[in-house]
């Protein structure tokens, strides 16, 4: 297993100036709505740039272990390095470098095209640990036990410099007007963000009545991640690390509503049928059912409002996309909105979100409920399709790469603008600079970089100081990118001159 620990030396770049946001007007706030691991890497991410932000959070000033999500993928564990999280995930979580699917589908992550070649196995309330931690002391204001119950957007033409006004009910009842100039709603599936700006919510109820449970095992499993699914049944068994274990899973033949009892029984036998045994499951800590659904909302944006993680679309568990893909989205915004908000940037930039995200958001529901749909085949047909994907997929290596991409997050690209240079849009992974540094040091801060043969014709002291880093090619390479602070490329080019990097600078930078 590729189960080593990535050291992170310091950057040797030409400069690396102190990230600090650039003098002038004080920003407007922005309020988060939810403090899941979406909302707390946003929120963490806006607060370090400089941006004052409130963290309004219905539950109380704690992590619950009663997480769903497991697992994080190569994309997002590179979102952590670039904030120097990586490492303190990876010494609490358990890489896994391979997974066998349909009992013959082997996915192999050794080869994956980014410094985390595996899969990260970690409960989601650890996620949060970290990114609460890392949010507070980036001096985000939390409010715990304040429920927000209304969002006002004032029209454009008021002229009012903080736009929004979201009412909260604090702790007592005590209701407040919070204001703004940007919100995010990052509070769920049931977002009430949403429901305020009037977005729909279409999908369907893709799985009923799956049920969750924390046990401990007599047996240990002899894999670290136990998935399968034999007839009607299907079962996921991953190690919380305190000596218990999450066990989801469903039968096709049980669908009743999700305030019927569960009992432990009813889940081992599900296991027994999925996974061949139920590995002796005692003591179990939590029992719930909950139904799964794929939903999208058409818009992630409504005027200055913005939607992210859960509350802009939902997913099966298949793939463990969800958690994934919002965190990226709060990775995509964050940046966005500080240019925005330090006059670096206009604000048609924030309309890239949208067009960035929404497809993503489309193709993580169409991969994961089509795994679910390959995982449950019944009919002879529709296990004679799932043979004939498993073989090619086993056996084809450009579409097996293509779907693995897909899952970890690493093989999506962002639309380009015509006629830019064909790197436009790619992600970046992770690549070494000259003097010993690394690509995701260096986006820190949340820094572009420029990449490129010529970097003593650039500098910082153009007035991007703790915006942009400047830094070779540790392999000779002649192309120029400009890579954003998501590891995105903004622009490239193969035969570039000072005059066409600069004013590619100012366009992007600012």
């Amino acid at each position: 297993m590729n189960g080593a620990r990535h050291p992170n030396p310091s950057p040797s770049l030409t400069p690396s100036p102190s990230p600090s946001p650039s003098p002038g007007p004080r920003p407007g706030p922005v309020i988060v709505v939810g403090s899941g691991p979406t909302g707390l890497l946003l929120a963490g991410d806006l607060a370090a740039a400089g941006i004052p932000v409130t963290l309004v959070e219905k539950r109380p000033r704690r992590i619950s272990n009663l997480s769903r999500a497991f697992v994080l993928h190569a994309r997002t564990l590179e979102h952590f390095d670039a904030r120097g999280l990586s490492d303190e995930v990876e010494a609490v979580g358990r890489p896994l470098d391979r997974l066998r699917l349909f009992g013959r589908l082997t996915v192999d992550l050794a080869d994956l095209p980014s410094r985390f070649r595996h899969l990260l196995v970690l409960p989601q309330y650890e996620v949060e640990k970290v990114l609460e931690r890392r949010a507070v002391a980036a001096g985000v204001e939390f409010r715990h036990e304040t429920e927000t119950v209304g969002v006002r957007q004032q029209p454009a033409e008021s002229g009012a410099e903080d736009a929004v006004t979201v009412e909260v009910r604090g702790p007592g009842g005590k209701t407040e007007a919070l204001r703004a100039a940007y919100v995010v709603g990052a509070d769920g599936m049931h977002s009430t963000v949403r429901e305020a700006v009037g977005l729909p919510f279409p999908g369907r109820s893709a799985i009923r009545s799956v049920v969750l449970a924390d046990v401990r095992l007599a047996e240990q499993p002899e894999t670290l991640l136990s998935v399968n699914a034999v007839g009607d049944a299907f079962a996921f068994l991953a190690p919380f690390g305190d000596g218990y274990h999450r066990v989801i899973g469903w039968h096709r033949g049980r669908n009743v509503p999700d305030s019927e009892p569960l009992h432990l029984d009813e889940v081992k036998e599900i296991t027994r049928l999925a996974l061949g045994r139920d590995f002796g499951m005692h003591d179990a800590r939590w029992l719930s059912r909950f139904h799964s659904d794929e939903r999208q909302a058409p818009a992630y944006r409504v005027g200055r409002v913005f939607l992210a993680g859960d509350a802009a679309h939902v997913h099966t568990p298949a793939g463990g996309q969800g958690m994934n893909t919002g965190l990226q989205d709060a990775a995509n915004l964050s940046w966005k909105l500080a240019a925005v908000l330090h006059g670096h940037a206009g604000p048609e930039l924030l309309d890239t979100y949208q067009s960035e995200r929404h497809p993503v958001g489309r193709s993580v529901l169409r991969s994961s409920g089509g795994i679910v749909r390959l995982a449950m085949a019944k009919h002879p047909w529709t296990l004679a399709l799932r043979a004939a994907l498993t073989a090619v997929l086993d056996h084809v290596g450009p579409l097996r790469r293509r779907a693995t991409g897909h899952i970890t997050g690493v093989g999506f690209r962002y639309p380009a603008p015509r006629g830019s240079h064909r790197l436009t849009g790619t992600r970046v992974p992770d690549v070494a600079l000259a003097g010993g540094g690394r690509l995701y040091e260096a986006l820190r801060g949340g820094r572009f970089v420029l990449v490129t043969p010529d970097a003593e014709e650039y500098g910082a002291a153009s007035g991007r100081e703790g915006r942009l880093t400047v830094a070779h090619w540790a392999s000779g390479r002649r192309t120029t990118v400009l890579v954003r602070p998501d590891g995105h490329v903004a622009w490239a080019a193969d035969d570039a001159d000072a005059a066409r990097t600069r004013a590619a600078l100012a366009a992007h930078v600012g």
